[in-house]
C-alpha cells in the first residue's frame, strides 16, 4: 500500500522556497504521495526558538520528515534523539526524520548535497587548496564537504574575522584528518591568497537577487582556479560570468540545491531520487529569476 507522505520546512521567510515544489514533482515521478508544506515563522509570529514545540506537534500531527532551515539549524539539535555523523560534527541539522517508533534523527544534507556537486559538477578538479568566501551557516556545511574532498589547505575567509577563525577552528576539529590545515583570513587578504589556491567557493547572499554585485575583485580570478557559488537564483551570478571570463571552470548553485534535495527525499522515502530529473526542475523553476 502506497504509504502518503507528509514532509514540512520550518523557517523564517520560507514561503518562496522552491524546495516544496522540487520534492513534490520528483516524489509524483516516483509514484509517491507526498505532501510538502512551508511552516513559516515569520507569518505566524514565531521566534526561531519555537522550533523544539513546532517539532512536537509535527510528531503528533503524523509528519514523516522536516526540513529546516535558517534560523533554526542548530537550536533544532537539541530537540532531537539522534544525530548522523555529518550532522553531529556540523552541530547543524537540515533534515529530520520523524520515525515510527516516536524517536527522532538529524541529518545535514548541505554537506553532503556539495560533496557530490562538486565530485559530479567538477570531476577531477584539484581541490587541494581552497579558498572559501563566508563564515555562516552554508559555509560550515561547506567546509566540512571540503575537508572530505581532499582539501589540504583550505581558508575561511569573512568580513567578521572571528567568526571565520571559529569555524576554521571547527572544521579542523572535526576533519577528523590530521593532513587538513584551515587557516582564518579578511577579505583584504585575497590578493595574496587567490594566486596560489585552487579553487575558490563562495558561501555569502552576494550574488542573490535582492543582493546583487560581486564578492570580490574579478580581476582575482584566474584559469587555474575552479569557482563555486552556492547562490542558486539566480543560477547565473555576477561571480561565476567573471569566472569563465577569466577561464576559469565553474559550478553553479543549482548543483548544491539538486543533490541537498535528493539526499533529503532518498532519506525520506527510502528511494532513490533521479538527480538529473530533478535538475531539469530546479532549473525550469529558477528559468523566471534568470530572465
Amino acid at each position: 500500500m502506497d504509504h502518503p507522505y507528509l514532509v514540512g520546512l520550518i523557517g523564517a521567510g520560507v514561503r518562496p522556497s522552491l524546495s516544496p515544489a522540487l520534492h513534490m514533482a520528483e516524489a509524483r515521478a516516483l509514484g509517491l504521495t507526498y505532501v510538502y508544506r512551508p511552516i513559516d515563522l515569520l507569518e505566524h509570529d514565531l521566534p526561531a526558538t519555537a522550533v523544539g514545540d513546532l517539532l512536537g506537534q509535527a510528531r503528533v500531527l503524523g509528519f514523516d520528515a522536516l526540513n529546516v532551515t535558517h534560523p533554526c539549524k542548530q537550536l533544532v539539535v537539541d530537540h532531537l534523539d539522534e544525530l548522523s555523523p555529518a550532522a553531529a560534527a556540523l552541530g547543524a541539522v537540515n533534515t529530520v526524520l520523524l520515525r515510527a517508533d516516536g524517536t527522532t534523527i538529524g541529518h545535514n544534507t548541505d554537506t553532503t548535497g556539495f560533496e557530490t556537486a562538486v565530485a559530479t559538477g567538477l570531476p577531477g578538479a584539484d581541490t587541494s587548496s581552497v579558498v572559501m568566501l563566508g563564515a555562516g551557516g552554508a559555509g560550515a556545511a561547506v567546509g566540512a564537504a571540503l575537508t572530505r574532498l581532499g582539501t589540504e589547505h583550505l581558508v575561511v575567509v569573512d568580513t567578521d574575522v572571528d567568526r571565520a577563525t571559529r569555524l576554521a577552528a571547527d572544521l579542523a576539529e572535526g576533519s577528523g584528518t590530521t593532513g587538513v590545515r584551515v587557516e582564518a583570513a579578511d577579505p583584504d587578504k585575497l590578493s595574496a591568497l587567490l594566486p596560489g589556491a585552487t579553487g575558490l567557493v563562495h558561501c555569502t547572499p552576494t550574488g542573490m537577487a535582492d543582493h546583487p554585485g560581486l564578492p570580490l575583485d574579478a580581476t582575482l580570478l584566474h584559469p587555474g582556479l575552479w569557482v563555486a557559488d552556492i547562490v542558486y537564483r539566480p543560477l547565473e551570478t555576477a561571480l561565476l560570468t567573471a569566472a569563465r571570463e577569466a577561464g576559469c571552470r565553474t559550478l553553479d548553485g543549482g548543483h548544491m540545491a539538486v543533490h541537498q534535495a535528493v539526499d533529503a527525499l532518498r532519506l525520506i522515502t527510502g528511494l532513490e531520487p533521479d538527480a538529473d530529473r530533478m535538475s531539469a526542475h530546479l532549473r525550469d523553476l529558477v528559468a523566471p529569476d534568470a530572465a
